[in-house]
C-alpha cells in the first residue's frame, strides 16, 4: 500500500504526539499527589496499575502508527529522489 504525503505526515505527527503525551501522562501518574495512584503506604492502587497499562498500550500504538507514517515519508522522498535523478539521465 502506498501512503500520500498528508497521510504520511499526519501519522507520523500522531507518533510524535503520542510520545508526548503518553509519556507526560506517566510522569505525571507517577507524581500522582491525589491518592489515586497510591495509598497511604506509597504502594500502587488499582488505578495506578489501570492507567499506566493504559498509557504504555497507547504509547506502543502511537509509537507504531508513528512508524507507519516514518516509512511513508521516507518512502515519498526515495522516490522523488529516483524521479529527479531518471528526468537527469535523459536529458
Amino acid at each position: 500500500m502506498k501512503l500520500n504525503r498528508p497521510v504520511s505526515w499526519f501519522l507520523l505527527a500522531f507518533g510524535v504526539w503520542s510520545w508526548f503525551i503518553w509519556i507526560t501522562f506517566v510522569k505525571n501518574l507517577w507524581q500522582d499527589g491525589s491518592g489515586l495512584a497510591f495509598d497511604d503506604a506509597g504502594d500502587p492502587t488499582g488505578y495506578f496499575w489501570v492507567h499506566l497499562t493504559l498509557a504504555i498500550v497507547s504509547f506502543l500504538l502511537g509509537t507504531a502508527v508513528g512508524l507507519i507514517g516514518f516509512r511513508g515519508v521516507r518512502a515519498l522522498r526515495r522516490e522523488q529522489r529516483e524521479r529527479r535523478e531518471h528526468r537527469e539521465q535523459l536529458g
